[in-house]
């Protein structure tokens, strides 16, 4: 399965990346939006809807120099007014998928910033927040994609924020002298300690903003999703917000770790070892971007979160199992074809037999159960059977092993969704190109092959429509049925943020899952209704596998 995750994060070409440094400034102009906070006073930009904008806050200090590879430490209070109108860097990172999207300010390790929008007018609204971390496998993303862009939440009453978090070497490296180091005798899960100071930023600062701490929905995708329910799982955040969102992705059961504290361990001391970093204080001493480019390298392994006894004590799957996660409403769900079929089967044709060789290539004397559950008796069952298994395989059992175990134990309703509306055709400017698995087009060359229109919902999907983003998404042709289904799904969305049930006035109504009963899940499309759940004996199967 991990084999098929690295390819999953290696299917998208490279684009340059710019580097550049934040600025500050202190000048303040009259007329524009400002607000005090627990280090001091920002000044904003406002929309013409008047929604406030605070971009580039910082909510911890720079992981830089001594602070590579620590905690998130406290922010410097400032004196006068810091601007707040321009995105912080992102985390450093390279371009790994072609087809993503940035609007800040260049690539720095001094990363974590986080950005609002509101539309409250004073402090005194308690508005109901949303706190969203991005995607991107731990090694890409940023706070500032304008699919994530909190406007439109904002005006449907809610106080958005996006979070910047720590990425690869430097949000997941573990090592034994950063354990010897650490007062918690812990290393790695430097990204979701900078997502946890966030939330902690947010319970301190939120109100001055109009939001209500007593309200905080935190919500992912892919990555983002996985983060979301880790903090669920860690005693370090989950009494930190009121209600979940995932789409597409939990660190239960999943390919992407956790790893023990030891095979973390291992894993950095081989890789300080092959830059010739034989002490942590070499280490440090390294610039980022020769770190960034060593750990880039093909055949280099990924930095997985770990088992650190500090921010996960137990595995997540042991956590709710045990009922010792945030008990919180929980929106979750994943997109009706999460990967081709080509991450199972490769360059082969997908016909009966070569997926039956994959199957039991994978699955031994298993295989007879996998083909019963995903039946391929003809070509066109194959592709559908691959496209399933890939997907299955990939994201959607993990993140319907979150939904299930979060029903059986967190006393807390549970609403789940498949997302089936596929992206409409590109515009034509476009030309040859093709989705990328992060979200968005990877331009091929003019003698390549179209692709095949997709089967279903791809992976990060649905993350414009749920967010009611299409507008700022230039390369599709949306057509009124895509706004509809955005609508829809938005209004569910800001529901659920609002009050910790998604259901509302004019729309279908979502049942919540019901431990012990018939569990049913909502299909979001052009017409989005509530069906059984379908594919109940493929999930309880993996899980059995998982379990091995």
């Amino acid at each position: 399965m991990k084999a098929l995750l690295l390819l999953s994060l290696l299917m998208a070409p490279t684009l340059p990346v710019a580097m550049a440094q934040t600025k500050k400034t202190t000048a303040s102009s009259a007329g524009t939006p400002q607000v005090k906070i627990a280090n001091g006073t920002l000044e904003g930009t406002a929309t013409a809807a008047g929604i406030r904008m605070f971009k580039g806050v910082p909510f911890a200090a720079p992981p830089v120099g001594e602070l590579r590879w620590r905690e998130p430490q406290p922010v410097q209070n400032w004196t006068g007014v810091r601007a707040a109108k321009q995105f912080g860097p992102r985390a450093m990172q390279l371009p790994v998928f072609g087809d993503m999207n940035f609007r800040s300010n260049g690539v720095s390790e001094d990363c974590l910033y986080l950005n609002v929008w509101t539309p409250a007018k004073s402090a005194s609204e308690k508005l109901p927040v949303l706190v969203y971390f991005y995607g991107g496998g731990f090694i890409a993303g940023d706070g500032s994609e304008p699919r994530y862009d909190g406007e439109s939440m904002a005006r449907r009453g809610i106080v958005a924020v996006t979070v910047n978090y720590r990425l690869g070497v430097f949000g997941f490296m573990a090592h034994p002298e950063l354990t010897k180091e650490s007062p918690n005798h812990a290393s790695g899960n430097y990204g979701f300690l900078d997502q946890s100071a966030a939330l902690r930023w947010v319970q301190q600062n939120i109100a001055a903003f109009g939001g209500d701490p007593q309200k905080v929905t935190v919500a992912g995708e892919s990555a983002g999703s996985m983060s979301v329910s880790a903090q669920m799982a860690s005693p370090l955040s989950k009494t930190l917000f009121a209600r979940a969102i995932g789409e597409s992705g939990s660190m239960l059961n999943t390919g992407f770790g956790p790893v023990t504290q030891t095979e973390g361990e291992q894993a950095g001391v081989a890789f300080a070892t092959s830059l010739g970093a034989s002490t942590l204080t070499a280490l440090r001493a390294l610039p980022a971007q020769q770190l960034l480019e060593a750990a880039g390298k093909p055949g280099t392994p990924r930095f997985a979160p770990t088992l650190d006894n500090y921010f996960f004590t137990q595995k997540p799957a042991a956590t709710f199992a045990a009922g010792q996660q945030a008990r919180v409403p929980l929106l979750v769900g994943w997109n009706s074809q999460e990967m081709g079929y080509q991450a199972l089967l490769g360059q082969q044709p997908p016909t009966p037999e070569n997926f039956r060789q994959a199957v039991q290539k994978l699955y031994g004397d298993q295989a007879e159960t996998v083909l019963k559950l995903y039946p391929a008796a003809t070509p066109e069952q194959a592709e559908q059977a691959a496209t399933d298994l890939a997907g299955d395989r990939f994201i959607s059992y993990s993140t319907w092993k979150w939904a299930d175990a979060h029903a059986q134990t967190g006393g807390q309703p549970v609403y789940r969704y498949i997302y089936a509306r596929p992206r409409p055709a590109m515009v034509p400017e476009m030309g040859n190109a093709t989705t990328g698995l992060a979200g968005g087009v990877v331009k091929q060359s003019a003698a390549a092959p179209p692709a095949p229109p997709a089967r279903g919902a791809v992976h990060s999907a649905e993350i414009e429509y749920a967010l009611g983003n299409l507008p700022g998404n230039k390369v599709f042709a949306w057509t009124p049925e895509d706004y509809k289904v955005s609508e829809t799904m938005q209004s569910y969305f800001a529901n659920f943020i609002k009050t910790g049930n998604p259901n509302g006035k004019g729309l279908p109504t979502w049942p919540a899952t019901t431990p012990g009963q018939a569990s049913q899940l909502l299909r979001l499309n052009v017409t989005t209704k509530a069906e059984p759940e379908q594919h109940r004996a493929r999930y309880l199967f993996l899980d059995q596998q998982a379990s091995k």
